[in-house]
């Protein structure tokens, strides 16, 4: 396995005064994304970023209870790394700083535990720990395993032991991909813990989400390589600001914000940036691993876990908000799941009224009428879904046709570019729901399928698309060849067929043909022909061979 140089540039990252915040971030990414690709080793991507990510987490966890306790022991003018269990009043103040670390930041560590400590005993306290220097390493696994799991003991019995269950239980760090024998894994480790240790987060100085914004551009980077696994966890940024941008149109403060499949987290997070304030965040994952990423990515974005309610489940089969009403709803599901399509589903108030289930091989629609029944009267929601979900029949052309003509709740639909999504090359679309709609007459179309700059096999959404496209809905403007506000009697002569070609016409009528012109140019080709003829078959004569014609 390579070793860690990469860690070594890292130690001034944060020093420099006069970096410009964007830049740092760049830089931070850059550097992060070199540490992950050095230490991947024999691990595919989406198996190294639960250790990575894990760390990082850590040591984030540890940087924010040593801010917090110096803060609590500023007036006893001591400092939290200064206290050890030697003191007689060890105790004493590990029980206040618990009390109040569970409060604020619902987990406690100890000085011992922190980070740093634990770094330093790995290294036996050797700050020149070279790459090759395997014997001057101390055993540490048994210590982080503990500490790892005494992040998740402290929180048992108060508000925040949800949000801190098994939240390391990813970091297996008995695998014989970190090393085939303890000692080898725990070298691993010891080198990665240790110059990790060598970054300085100050937190307290600089915005928060300067090592969020890192952690969610490490995650997007692992989702580039994932391949077709990446959609189980990560939403293309383009697409989320999209997404997020028109669920907050006309709001500065949102009550809550859901996303059913919520993934890694990153769309929930990325409509808190769209807004001033979002008073709580709702989500559910199916799966496990990225259940826990997604926690860690609101922790790791300062989302104090009194604000975020993420669940593990089936959100169709079993939701786990059952009473939830959200001011904005957005999701990018899995395309055309699989799902049970129950008959007792239609018991469900969720799919009740509709009178038909989404079929059990495509769930699209299940999760839009997921959707619709937990937004708000006064709230907007936004999915992404195949282009098929717009005029497939059956079913689906039963569930659409109930959404506008009874209910006039569909209040735009968007075209996507192809191959925007990792893993699937399909064009995709974003429907736009509102229970409440400014404009009950007619349906917004856009086709943006034509806008996006090629990056290698990759096409990308630019600022300047996403910016036309939300521009676009905000204002309801129709401009030829790539919007047109389509009315509910066009809809319906349409059969609720909502193909975005039959509502926005991108038809380019080709350059006349001048037939004098053509037939010109092939008289005259037929008499350079002729020449070429001629000219050949003398040659032929010459040499007194056959001529080829």
């Amino acid at each position: 396995m390579k070793t860690f140089q990469d860690f070594r540039s890292l130690e001034g990252l944060f020093i420099e005064s006069n970096e410009s915040m964007e830049e740092h971030k760049r830089e931070l990414d850059k550097q992060l994304w070199n540490i992950a690709n050095t230490l991947r080793g024999k691990m595919n991507a989406d198996e190294f970023r639960d250790y990575i990510l894990g760390f990082i987490f850590y040591k984030y966890l540890s940087e924010r209870m040593e801010q917090f306790a110096d803060s609590i022991l500023e007036q006893d003018k001591i400092r939290f790394t200064e206290l050890t269990p030697q003191m007689p009043d060890y105790e004493g103040f590990m029980k206040e700083l618990k009390e109040e670390a569970l409060e604020q930041l619902g987990y406690f560590l100890r000085p011992e535990e922190l980070f740093t400590e634990l770094a330093k005993r790995g290294r036996g306290d050797d700050n020149d720990l070279e790459d090759d220097d395997e014997e001057k390493t101390v055993f540490i696994l048994g210590d982080l395993q503990k500490i790892l799991m005494n992040i998740q003991l402290s929180t048992m019995g108060t508000e925040s032991e949800e949000d801190f269950d098994n939240l390391f239980e990813d970091m297996d760090l008995n695998s014989t991909k970190l090393g085939k024998t303890p000692e080898a894994r725990n070298t691993i480790i010891v080198k990665v813990l240790s110059h990790l240790d060598k970054i300085d987060f100050r937190l307290a100085e600089t915005e928060r989400d300067v090592l969020g914004d890192a952690y969610e551009y490490l995650i997007g980077q692992f989702a580039s390589g994932a391949g077709k696994k990446a959609g189980e966890f990560y939403t293309p940024q383009a697409v989320s600001k999209i997404l997020a941008k028109i669920v907050t149109t006309g709001k500065q403060k949102l009550k809550s914000v859901y996303d059913p499949t919520c993934g890694s987290g990153s769309l929930l997070l990325r409509v808190a940036r769209e807004v001033k304030d979002v008073g709580h965040f709702y989500g559910q994952e199916m799966n496990r691993t990225t259940y826990n990423l997604a926690r860690m990515n609101m922790i790791m974005h300062g989302v104090h876990y009194s604000r975020f309610d993420i669940k593990q489940e089936d959100t169709l089969e079993r939701p786990q908000h059952p009473d939830l009403i959200a001011e904005a709803v957005v999701a990018n599901p899995p395309f055309s799941a699989q799902w049970s399509a129950n008959p007792l589903h239609l018991s469900d108030d969720r799919f009740s009224q509709y009178g038909k289930l989404a079929p059990s091989s495509k769930a699209d629609f299940a999760f839009v009428q997921h959707m619709v029944y937990h937004l708000a009267e006064n709230g907007i929601m936004a999915l992404v879904l195949p282009h098929g979900a717009l005029f497939r029949g059956g079913a689906e052309l039963h569930i659409r046709r109930y959404l506008i003509e009874q209910k006039n709740y569909l209040d735009a639909v968007i075209g996507l570019p192809a191959n925007i999504f990792f893993g699937t090359s399909i064009p995709t679309c974003i429907m736009v729901l509102k229970k409440c709609r400014e404009h009950p007459n007619d349906i917004l179309f856009i086709d943006a399928s034509n806008e996006f700059e090629k990056v290698k096999t990759q096409n990308m959404l630019r600022d300047e698309h996403i910016e036309k496209i939300v521009s676009t809905y905000r204002q309801r403007e129709e401009t030829e060849k790539y919007s047109h506000r389509a009315s509910l009697t066009d809809i319906a002569a349409n059969d609720y067929n909502l193909n975005i070609p039959r509502y926005v016409d991108t038809f380019e009528a080709e350059e006349p043909v001048d037939i004098d012109a053509v037939a010109e140019e092939l008289k005259t080709l037929q008499t350079r022909m002729a020449s070429t003829d001629e000219t050949i078959a003398g040659y032929c004569r010459e040499l007194g061979i056959a001529m080829p014609f």
